[in-house]
């Protein structure tokens, strides 16, 4: 076998085992015990559900994103950018066959999101508050998938660092479920119940009424 065969079947390897490591993460969420909220409904749940994954996201809607701009464009970047690097790993059997535009918007998407994930690590050694509360993990994780979205963007100028960027994705998934990249997981269960929960009591999301929110 070959370099691509051997090094796409690591890729395989590694997304088999992090699916199955986050498929026990949530058999745990899913087996703790659910408790009723008991305040009065005043709202509607849905409305609050709709809310939280979309306007609640603004930058506006919450205190640190409406004061640290910087920091708010470039989580967004980074995302968007690992986003496309997904895309062109499932893509990556036929990457020869894409349109010319395509690999281009796609190679300075995931360039872009690659040089904004990695100033998250200086960002975080530089400020002395962000350095007091990383962990090793958080290096390694913000490290794992910035890597893994600058090979994205590499591998479609230079196809033969496919096995580089296959090698890549396959620790990145592998390693997820045991670190916190797996908040990719967890923030759509985290969105769903804080919008269910302040959409029913009325605080998020509602017409203009009684109990909507006062701006």
């Amino acid at each position: 076998m070959d370099s691509i065969v051997i090094t796409r079947i690591i890729a395989i390897v590694g997304f088999v085992i992090g699916l199955l490591g986050i498929l026990v993460r949530l058999r745990d969420i899913m087996n703790r015990p659910f408790k009723n909220d008991l305040a009065r409904g005043r709202g509607s749940p849905l409305r609050g559900v709709l809310f939280a994954f979309t306007l609640g996201m603004a930058p506006w809607e919450k205190e640190s994103t409406r004061i640290h701009w910087l920091a708010y464009l470039r989580g967004i970047f980074f995302h968007v950018g690992i986003f496309m690097a997904f895309g062109v790993l499932l893509a990556s059997p036929w990457l020869s066959l894409l349109p010319d535009w395509l690999v281009w918007i796609a190679t300075a998407v995931t360039g872009i999101g690659a040089l904004f994930g990695f100033a998250g690590i200086f960002m975080r050694l530089a400020g002395p508050n962000e350095r007091m509360l990383s962990l090793p993990d958080d290096y390694a994780s913000v490290f794992l998938t910035s890597l893994f979205t600058a090979l994205a963007s590499a591998t479609l100028i230079w196809s033969n660092l496919l096995p580089a960027f296959y090698v890549t994705a396959g620790v990145m998934m592998a390693y997820i479920p045991i670190s916190k990249i797996r908040h990719c997981v967890y923030f759509f269960y985290s969105k769903f119940f804080f919008g269910f929960g302040f959409g029913r009591r009325g605080v998020i999301g509602q017409p203009n009424g009684e109990y909507a929110e006062q701006r």
